[in-house]
């Protein structure tokens, strides 16, 4: 074979070759987090008294808990778009954070009044955190099931789970600046829900794009 065929060849495999999973990922969280976070400042907004809160344990721990699921959401799909790998170890960052939730749901609710918990629980902004939590997460639960095509996933159903969990603690971290019901017990009930509803619509998406 002559070198000018030779390196033809070799380019045209470099060309064909799929891109590795981890940064098919990098560049669809690139893509559409910008997207999410330009609903929340153009459409929605911070709340007005962002910077004042900053001083809360209150507020700053929905971050806590919407980062830890960001974050097993992340090694979930890196461990699930591999073949022949399980969640393993992945799973134990999600328990944390629901461990996490739960010590916190367990201290408010000791700490208030029994009359307070009604209050504490509805809030006045769990129709939005329902809506708006999805809404958030579409664009980086879209763009991730178009990357994970990339790799090769044992179960594509549990794989697209993993992406929704993921681009749920996305939504759910671009919201909690929104949001001005700081209660553990409120963060709890409506933002777990919604979380459950992305993580489900994920799961149902990866099972038919996902396939071998």
């Amino acid at each position: 074979m002559k070198t000018e065929n030779l390196i033809q060849a070799l380019s045209a495999d470099l060309a064909t070759r799929p891109t590795p999973v981890p940064r098919a990922i990098a560049q669809a969280l690139i893509v559409s987090v910008p997207i999410a976070l330009g609903l929340l400042f153009y459409v929605w907004q911070v709340r007005p008294d962002f910077w004042i809160v900053l001083s809360s344990t209150r507020f700053l721990f929905k971050f806590v808990f919407t980062v830890s699921v960001l974050g097993a959401g992340l090694w979930l799909v890196l461990r699930l778009t591999r073949p022949g790998t399980q969640a393993g170890p992945a799973m134990t960052a999600l328990f944390v954070a629901g461990g996490l939730m739960l010590t916190a749901v367990v201290t408010e609710l000791a700490v208030m009044p029994s009359s307070a918990w009604m209050s504490l629980l509805v809030g006045d902004m769990a129709g939005p955190c329902l809506l708006l939590i999805p809404v958030f997460s579409a664009a980086p639960l879209v763009a991730l099931l178009y990357a994970l095509k990339a790799g090769a996933p044992d179960d594509p159903k549990l794989a697209g789970a993993a992406a929704g969990l993921l681009a749920g603690g996305i939504g759910a971290t671009i919201y909690a600046s929104h949001c001005h019901n700081d209660s553990p017990l409120f963060v709890a009930t409506w933002y777990i829900i919604a979380l459950a509803a992305v993580t489900v619509i994920g799961r149902t998406l990866g099972g038919r794009m996902l396939r071998w």
